[in-house]
């Protein structure tokens, strides 16, 4: 279910049925292409692709610098075309491809040619802004997008989303959050829902207090208590803005209002996300954490594939706790839900600020306090420069990102840290 760019803010329009299950049979072989298939989400779809192979084909793998990887999985899973992002790599891709007949390509342009290659569903994994454009072309192929980049909503959501109407695109949210809640929302219509309640499993500092955390290291941080994910993501759980996107994710995919929206911290990660109607039941989406899952779910939608995931025994669980956010602590969320709030171009400020200062805080030039001490920062100095203003295209969600970013790196950015207050 999405969210509709129009006016009332709350009508919805089922994307994923309006687009035809029987196009692609669901026992018939399924063309796939991935964009980011050498992080952890590319990496988990492939391990799902590779247990039944008559099932799936490869059409197009892409990744951006670690062309060894991507010329080995090419090969292995017979992709048809690889595309690496940085041109620099594109020797080694070459020499790595030599004779195999798989086609090559380098530079952002490769990048959307992948995702314009016609394939009945496209993983679109790339992290960060730099997964815009091509998931902006996968999209233009009006088939089935599995979206796990968080940008395209969070940064650009009302101008996605309006490309995905146009397009009459199908798209699966692959974030288990999201996923979660898609599968809790089946048959719901917007009048009956009254709240959509995210999980956060707290990080690796749940119960740290904020002295205790002024003093992190990246390599503590990394270190994530259930999920295996990619640097970025997991410092982004450890900080709580991970939990900040999905909330702004959440408002463009379901038919809700902001004020609807809320998190949960549940150390568990077993209960992903619950949904309230007004007739008081709670629906909830259970499963052990791993991302294989939501991925399988996006894959074999609106049917089910096996997934090789650990079974849920709550027996052996025994208990599962749920309390609040410590906003105090972890401001992240707060910053984000008041961009949500603010709307036009504040998510993607936020974004693009939480970017470097993510980056910055792994090549210990920042403190892990200072990664929401810089979003906020950024946010003040780009309304004075007046960057909040509504964004109508792809190229206005770029250039609002490419000047958050040159903010953050300025004089009002890194280097004011010092002396601002969150």
């Amino acid at each position: 279910m999405v969210k509709q760019t129009m006016d009332p803010p709350t009508a919805a329009s089922d994307v994923a049925a309006a687009a035809d299950p029987a196009r692609v049979p669901v026992d018939a072989v399924r063309s796939i292409s991935i964009l980011g298939a050498t992080g952890s989400i590319g990496a988990s779809t492939l391990d799902l692709v590779g247990r039944d192979p008559d099932a799936f084909e490869i059409v197009a793998l892409t990744a951006q610098t670690n062309a060894e990887q991507l010329a080995a999985l090419a090969v292995k899973h017979r992709a048809r075309f690889a595309a690496i992002g940085d041109e620099s790599c594109y020797a080694a891709l070459k020499a790595a491809l030599s004779g195999s007949g798989i086609r090559i390509g380098a530079g952002a342009s490769a990048l959307e040619e992948a995702a314009t290659e016609p394939a009945d569903c496209t993983m679109a994994a790339i992290i960060g802004a730099a997964g815009l454009r091509p998931t902006f072309a996968a999209v233009r192929q009006g088939r089935r997008l599995a979206l796990a980049n968080k940008e395209c909503l969070v940064s650009a959501g009302a101008v996605f989303m309006a490309e995905v109407v146009r397009r009459g695109a199908e798209l699966l949210p692959v974030d288990s959050e999201h996923s979660a809640a898609f599968q809790a929302l089946a048959g719901a219509t917007p009048e009956t829902i009254e709240r959509i309640v995210l999980t956060a499993s707290g990080g690796p500092f749940r119960s740290w207090t904020k002295a205790q955390l002024a003093d992190v290291k990246p390599e503590q941080a990394l270190k994530h208590p259930n999920w295996s994910m990619g640097a970025k993501i997991t410092i982004d759980s450890a900080t709580m803005m991970n939990k900040g996107l999905e909330l702004i994710e959440a408002y463009h995919l379901f038919p809700v209002e902001k004020h609807q929206l809320g998190a949960v911290v549940h150390p568990q990660s077993i209960v992903h996300c619950l949904v309230s109607y007004r007739d008081g039941s709670v629906l909830a989406q259970l499963s052990c954490p791993d991302m294989r899952t939501p991925i399988a779910l996006a894959l074999a939608w609106p049917t089910r594939m096996a997934a090789p995931v650990e079974r849920l025994d709550l027996a052996k669980i025994g208990t599962l706790t749920f309390e609040a956010v410590d906003e105090d602590r972890f401001p992240a969320l707060r910053i984000a839900r008041e961009a949500l709030d603010r709307g036009d171009a504040a998510p993607a400020v936020m974004n693009a600020a939480n970017e470097i200062g993510v980056a910055a805080f792994l090549q210990r030039r920042i403190g892990f306090l200072d990664i929401a001490k810089l979003v906020s920062c950024v946010i003040e100095e780009a309304d004075r420069a007046g960057l909040m203003r509504p964004l109508a295209s792809l190229e206005d969600v770029l250039a609002v990102d490419a000047e958050a970013r040159r903010l953050a790196e300025s004089e009002f950015g890194l280097a004011k840290l010092a002396s601002f207050r969150l």
